[in-house]
């Protein structure tokens, strides 16, 4: 262990200087040994606002238990979580993406403050994992991350495997008469059966298998089911783990680097994750002081194949990840054949191929949750960098089971959410069409609103394939279909998605990386002289600091 002098925590506790606030210390539980040892902030983003969060008090106890069981001692406190699936579809989506940076300025505000000696983090939803990771790198004190666990699937009236994208695309099944009003309901009462996060490789489960493969986690973190004995045991070994770290000093920089941020991609582009992975990766790259780029996610989509058949763009969800094995096989496979380094460092004190040693490939036994090499979904990444005319600055297709990934028709454009959602309900898209949903980036939402209730009902009225969508906001990890997002430049700081009208007629080409519309530079000039800008939609709180501090979506849209 540290020596006691070399241990963070002594500028709050040590010496006669600092006996109030050892009295302080002592009125919450401190008894005289415990200021000779390490201290440790446990953040639990408990909430029953939502099922991926209900339960982390429960783990985060458990994890406490694992501090004190290895000789440190735990300071529990909060941080606030918004939920994704809760928020879909209307303005309170704003704050999504903003609770991330909220999150991580929670994080160290509380452990930079009390000067904790690491930090153990409990998260559930999207936004909590990046979080944590960001205020992690940032303050680069030994810390751990805790995830919450996948919820168990719901069973639809066939037998089948439903769960929240299911009540999404239902609703608009009901909208088309395809779907009755009661079959509407049953799947609304039996998606989400319990604790949890959502099941398929959506956001959360995306975030946490890229966190588990860059060493940020525990083996079995990302595919241990949230009600399970196994992730309450994973909790306790946590905290023992945490306090071995604190032992070593190992920190967060020494194990977020450019290898494992790659394995941590690759992973992503395996398991077929969500868009969002590309624009919090970046954001923990830029607070690891890691460089990182587009360039890199394109360069690592080229060669990485899709293997997994999981939800949106399969059949899967993460409880049968789990059934096969759990994550940890998967990543064997990928580091048998080459594709991820296993020379990165993780917390387990050991490197990432040394704790894969005694682990079998997924592929020992039949199953068909993960395709082998051989015949992949895909023989290279579903997330791939598309410029052009429309997006100078880049932007990010999920291509994930699509037979068709290119389209050229006429732009429909909308000025937000909001208004493209009235259109779809009144059957005013057709197939051929490339709706444009603009002033919903990071400065315009503000915020970058996910379009989930739009993709849906998209899909639900069978138009998933035969129409395109772009934005400068973002896409659900449950999104399938033709979808582009994070278009920067945004409309609202001058971009050419801003400058589109009616009936331009507008290129997706994932094949060719492109996204372009059919104007000569000299009509994009024309436009841009008589563009007038919307008015910011937040003129205090919150979504205006946001707003005002924000960087581009292809800079990780981060407020540091």
């Amino acid at each position: 262990m540290q020596e006691p002098n070399k241990l963070r925590s002594r500028l709050t506790t040590d010496g006669i200087s600092r006996a109030p606030n050892r009295g302080m210390l002592r009125a919450v539980g401190f008894m005289d040994d415990d200021f000779t040892r390490p201290m440790v902030g446990v953040a639990s983003l408990f909430s029953d606002i939502t099922p991926c969060n209900a339960h982390l008090d429960r783990l985060a106890r458990k994890g406490v238990e694992g501090v004190r069981a290895a000789g440190g001692v735990a300071q529990t406190y909060g941080a606030p979580t918004a939920s994704d699936g809760i928020m879909m579809g209307h303005q309170g989506m704003r704050y999504s993406l903003v609770s991330r940076e909220v999150i991580a300025d929670s994080l160290e505000i509380v452990s930079g403050g009390m000067n904790h000696d690491g930090i153990l983090a409990f998260g559930g939803c999207d936004k909590n994992m990046p979080g944590c990771l960001m205020a992690m790198a940032r303050m680069n004190v030994p810390s751990i991350f805790v995830y919450g666990g996948s919820i168990m699937p719901g069973v639809g009236e066939d037998g089948g495997e439903i769960d929240i994208v299911s009540i999404f695309e239902a609703v608009g099944k009901e909208q088309t008469g395809t779907l009755s009003d009661e079959e509407l309901h049953y799947v609304e009462v039996e998606a989400c059966p319990g604790h949890g996060a959502c099941g398929g490789m959506y956001t959360a489960n995306t975030m946490s298998s890229a966190i588990e493969a860059m060493g940020m986690s525990l083996p079995y973190d990302a595919s241990n089911p949230a009600v399970s004995a196994a992730k309450e045991r994973q909790a306790f070994l946590a905290g023992k783990a945490l306090i071995r770290l604190i032992e070593k000093n190992i920190r967060p920089r020494d194990i977020i680097t450019r290898e494992s941020l790659e394995n941590a991609y690759t992973f992503v582009l395996a398991l077929g994750g969500s868009t969002n992975a590309i624009l919090h990766l970046m954001a923990i790259a830029r607070e690891a002081d890691v460089e990182w780029t587009l360039d890199d996610f394109d360069r690592l989509g080229d060669k990485v194949p899709y293997l997994a058949d999981l939800k949106p763009g399969g059949r899967y969800v993460m409880f049968d990840v789990h059934r096969i094995g759990g994550t940890p096989p998967i990543l064997k496979a990928l580091l048998d054949e080459g594709y991820i380094n296993g020379n990165c460092l993780t917390v387990t004190g050991k490197t990432l191929g040394e704790n894969l040693e005694s682990v079998q490939s997924v592929f020992r036994h039949k199953q068909d949750v993960v395709k082998h090499f051989s015949m992949p979904m895909s023989p290279k990444g579903h997330l791939v960098i598309l410029r052009g005319n429309l997006a100078p600055g880049g932007s990010v297709a999920k291509v994930a089971g699509l037979k068709q990934t290119s389209i050229t028709g006429p732009a429909r454009v909308y000025e937000s959410e909001e208004l493209c959602y009235d259109a779809i309900q009144d059957r005013k898209i057709q197939a051929g069409d490339v709706v444009v949903i603009r002033n919903e980036g990071p400065v315009g939402g503000p915020g970058m609103r996910e379009m989930l209730a739009i993709t849906a009902a998209l899909v639900g009225q069978g138009l998933g394939e035969s129409c395109g969508l772009i934005t400068d906001g973002r896409f659900s990890g449950g999104t399938h279909g033709l979808v582009v997002g994070h278009v920067a430049p945004e409309a609202a700081v001058g971009g050419p998605i801003g400058l589109l009208k009616d009936g331009d007629m507008v290129t997706i080409n994932a094949a060719n990386k492109e996204l372009s519309v059919a104007l000569s530079d000299e009509e994009l000039e024309k436009r841009r002289k008589a563009h007038q800008p919307h008015p910011p939609k937040a003129t205090r709180g919150v979504l205006a600091k946001y707003a005002k501090t924000v960087s581009s979506a292809s800079e990780g849209a981060i407020t540091g």
